[in-house]
C-alpha cells in the first residue's frame, strides 16, 4: 500500500532532518565545552571516533607492522570496502560512507515494517518502525559508522529466514558477518529455529555458511598477519579489552549509577547529594508499584516517566548503556511468545556476545544494532501507546543532544 511507503519514508525523513538540524545547524552555533571542539558547518560534522578508522582503511587499507596487525584491523572490511567502491565515482570517503548509512537505514526500516506487518500486524509494524528510526542511537545510522548496514543485512537475513527463504538468508548472513562481529549470533538463531521446525540437513548447512563473511576476514587476517583471529587480539593487545565478562567494568558502571560518577571515581564520599537522590527515587518507585492499583494506570504511568527522567537527569550515561542491555534481556523474555523465534533466539545470543565482549564501552549503540531490540519494543508499545508516545519523545530530546556532542566530538556511544 502506498500509506504504507510513505509511513516508513516520513519515519527516515523526519528523524533524519532532526539530526542534520542538530549537527549543521544547531552545534555550530554553541560553544564547544572543555576538552570537545568547536563543531563547524560542513561534512567534518558527520565524521567522530570510529568513523575515522573505517575511512582510513576505505582510503589505505588495513595497517599493520610486518606480522603485527594494526589497531584498525579491529574494524570488518565490508563497510570500507562498499565505501572504496563509491570513492572510485570520485566521492570522498566521509561522503560515501554517508550516504551508503543512510541508504542502508532507510532499507533496514522499510524491510522492518514489511516483516513486522506480516507477523504482527500494522500498528506494531508502524510502532516497531518509529522505535529504530527514533532511537537517539540512530543517530549512527546517519553518520559515518556501520550501523545502517549492518541493521540491514541482519533484518534482511532474519525475515528471509523466518520466511524460510533460507537460501537468501545465508547470503543475507555472509554480508552481515562481513560487517560485524556480532553477526554470528545469526548462526545460533538459524540453527535453533531449524531444530524448531524439523528442517531438512541444508537448512542447517545454509545457517553455518552464513557466518562466511567472519571466515573470509579471518583468513584475510591469517594470511596478513598470521592470526586469523587479530581482529579479536588486537581490541586485547591494543584496545584494553579484557576476557570474557567485564565485571570490572560493570561493577562500575552500577556503582557510578547508585552512588555517582565523582564518589566512584574518588573513592570517597564527595557528593552526598547524588546517594540520598538515588535513594529517594528508589523509594517513590517502589511506593508507585506498591500503590498502582489504587493510583490507577494514568497516574501510575505519569508518576513512572518521571521517575525515570528525574533518574537519566541524575545518572545519564550509565543508566542508558546499562538499560539497554538488562534492560534488553528482559524486555525480550517478556516478549518472547509475541515475537517470531529467530529474531527472540537471535537478540538473545546477540547480547549475549556483547556481555562476553571483555567491555562495557559503546554497549548501548552496538546493543542498538540489534534489530530484535527494537521489534520487541515496537511490539510492546503497540499495546500500551501511552508508554509509546513518552518513549518517542524522551528519544526525541536525546536525539538532538547526541547529535550536538558528536558534531562537537565529544563521546556519545
Amino acid at each position: 500500500m502506498r500509506s504504507d511507503f510513505w509511513f516508513v519514508l516520513a519515519m527516515w525523513l523526519l528523524s533524519r532532518g532532526l539530526i542534520l538540524i542538530a549537527l549543521l545547524g544547531l552545534a555550530p552555533l554553541l560553544s564547544a565545552p572543555p576538552g570537545a571542539i568547536q563543531a563547524q558547518f560542513g561534512w567534518d560534522v558527520f565524521s567522530a571516533w570510529d568513523s575515522n578508522f573505517y575511512e582510513q582503511i576505505a582510503t589505505t587499507g588495513y595497517e599493520g607492522i610486518g606480522n603485527t596487525p594494526g589497531s584498525n584491523v579491529a574494524f570488518f572490511p565490508l563497510f570500507p570496502l562498499i565505501i572504496r567502491g563509491f570513492m572510485s565515482l570520485g566521492l570522498s570517503a566521509k561522503v560515501a560512507g554517508i550516504l551508503i548509512n543512510n541508504s542502508a537505514l532507510l532499507g533496514t526500516l522499510f524491510v522492518l515494517y514489511y516483516w513486522v506487518k506480516r507477523t504482527n500486524g500494522i500498528k506494531a509494524a508502524c510502532w516497531t518502525t518509529a522505535i529504530l528510526a527514533w532511537c537517539p542511537l540512530s543517530l549512527f545510522g546517519t553518520v559515518v559508522y556501520t550501523e545502517g548496514l549492518f541493521l540491514l543485512f541482519s533484518t534482511l537475513a532474519l525475515s528471509a529466514f523466518d520466511g524460510e527463504h533460507y537460501k537468501k538468508a545465508t547470503g543475507w548472513g555472509i554480508l552481515a558477518t562481513a560487517t560485524r562481529i556480532t553477526g554470528l549470533a545469526l548462526i545460533p538463531a538459524f540453527l535453533l529455529t531449524a531444530w524448531r521446525r524439523n528442517s531438512p540437513i541444508s537448512v542447517y548447512l545454509g545457517s553455518l555458511f552464513s557466518g562466511g563473511g567472519v571466515l573470509l576476514y579471518s583468513g584475510y587476517c591469517w594470511l596478513n598477519f598470521h592470526d586469523p583471529i587479530a581482529f579479536i587480539t588486537v581490541q586485547h593487545t591494543q584496545w584494553q579489552r579484557k576476557q570474557g565478562f567485564d565485571w570490572e567494568g560493570w561493577t562500575k558502571m552500577f556503582g557510578e549509577i547508585t552512588l555517582g560518577i565523582k564518589n566512584w571515581e574518588q573513592g570517597s564520599l564527595q557528593d552526598p547529594l547524588h546517594p540520598l537522590l538515588f535513594l529517594l527515587i528508589s523509594i517513590l518507585a517502589y511506593g508507585l508499584w506498591h500503590y498502582r492499583h489504587r493510583l490507577g494506570i494514568i497516574w501510575f504511568d505519569y508518576g513512572f516517566f518521571t521517575l525515570f527522567f528525574l533518574l537519566w537527569l541524575l545518572v545519564g550515561d550509565p543508566l542508558l548503556n546499562t538499560l539497554f542491555i538488562l534492560g534488553g534481556i528482559c524486555l525480550l523474555w517478556q516478549l518472547r511468545y509475541e515475537m517470531n523465534f529467530v529474531a527472540f533466539v537471535y537478540g538473545l545470543c546477540a547480547l549475549g556476545l556483547l556481555l562476553s565482549s571483555g567491555g562495557t564501552i559503546s554497549l548501548n549503540r552496538l546493543a542498538y544494532g540489534i534489530i530484535s531490540l527494537s521489534l520487541a519494543l515496537g511490539i510492546l508499545v503497540s499495546q500500551y501507546t501511552r508508554w509509546g508516545y513518552a518513549i518517542l519523545i524522551f528519544f526525541t530530546l536525546l536525539l538532538m543532544i547526541f547529535s550536538v556532542r558528536f558534531a562537537q566530538h565529544q563521546w556519545v556511544a
